[in-house]
């Protein structure tokens, strides 16, 4: 074999190991995901300076800029899913928007929250599904595919329903803009979407190329994000910080609860059940916690409330993939 041959070769060969390399560091790197986050939002905690510069502009181009990356990653078949399984989409779609938005008042109430905390909670219930139930789901052994047109879904309508729900339940402690929560909802998380998979749709390969980098924006944007709203809220979190956790953890644990046992009641499969409670279980924290700070920006708990919300259901929903894991569903 001439050499030039045998070197073009060898180029080859290590090309493909680095790209191996590089794909198995990514997926180590998202997987890894609640690690970062309780590390760096503990890190703020204890010495804010690390994450004060993290906040305004940063935090909202942030989320839509994984909002977009989100967008890029989906395609015009997923939307085809929808129609292939209508009673499954509606069943997860109706959980996440009527079982957690209550959960989270039923929270509220029943623990006798300050104002600004009980808004966080319901505000975080309110709120549609995170990227994050995607990965829980094929963690967990659950439909994936349908994990993702459920976020998908909450996602694209949450200009309605988070706002709505918030009005109705956070408005017995605070007045609420639900407009103004629209419009905001509309601009960082519904428009970034679109024009992802608009991107998609008119350039598949430059949305390839720049959507595999999607998963890992999201992971660090929330990260930050966390960081930001922990740095800037340490000292309320210190005052609350038991209250904060006890109801960031209730809210999930109902969530996970509630999505899997009314999935079930309705004689749903295995995967099915698992899918809709990690969806109902996660909400997106990121979005929670931008809101918050944008709409009710006197009370810095609500957001912190977001915060916890967001390291408890990863927390939770990991724990929960590695039991379901270890149980096969004995489907395809």
């Amino acid at each position: 074999m001439p050499s030039h041959f045998a070197a073009g070769a060898d180029c080859d060969t290590k090309h493909t190991r680095a790209e191996t390399f590089m794909k198995r560091f990514i997926d180590w790197f998202n997987n890894l995901y609640p690690v970062w986050l309780v590390s760096l939002a503990t890190a703020a905690f204890f010495w804010p300076p690390l994450m004060l510069w993290f906040t305004g502009p940063w935090i909202f181009w942030s989320l839509a800029l994984s909002m977009l990356g989100m967008g890029l990653t989906l395609s015009v078949a997923d939307f085809r899913n929808i129609a292939r399984m209508p009673g499954s989409v509606a069943l997860g779609f109706a959980s996440q928007y009527t079982l957690m938005p209550l959960t989270g008042w039923a929270v509220a109430t029943a623990l006798q929250l300050e104002s600004s905390v009980a808004v966080g909670i319901i505000l975080v219930a309110s709120c549609p599904g995170g990227m994050a139930s995607n990965m829980i789901s094929y963690l967990a052994g659950a439909d994936v595919a349908l994990s993702v047109v459920l976020t998908l879904a909450s996602t694209l309508l949450s200009f309605v329903f988070t706002p709505l729900w918030c009005g109705a339940l956070a408005g017995r402690y605070v007045p609420v803009d639900a407009l103004g929560m629209c419009l905001s909802a509309l601009e960082m998380v519904v428009a970034p979407v679109v024009l992802g998979v608009l991107i998609r749709w008119k350039l598949p390969r430059t949305a390839d190329k720049i959507g595999a980098c999607g998963p890992t924006i999201a992971v660090i944007a929330f990260t930050l994000v966390s960081g930001g709203i922990v740095a800037a809220s340490a000292e309320s979190i210190a005052g609350s910080f038991g209250k904060l956790a006890l109801a960031a953890t209730l809210l999930h644990i109902c969530g996970f609860a509630l999505g899997y046992a009314a999935t079930k009641l309705l004689r749903y499969s295995e995967r099915v059940a698992r899918t809709v409670s990690i969806e109902v279980g996660m909400q997106n924290g990121g979005m929670a916690s931008v809101l918050a700070r944008q709409h009710f920006p006197t009370m810095p708990l609500a957001a912190a409330a977001a915060v916890f919300s967001g390291v408890i259901q990863n927390i939770i929903g990991g724990l929960l993939a590695s039991c379901w894991k270890s149980r096969t569903t004995g489907e395809r």
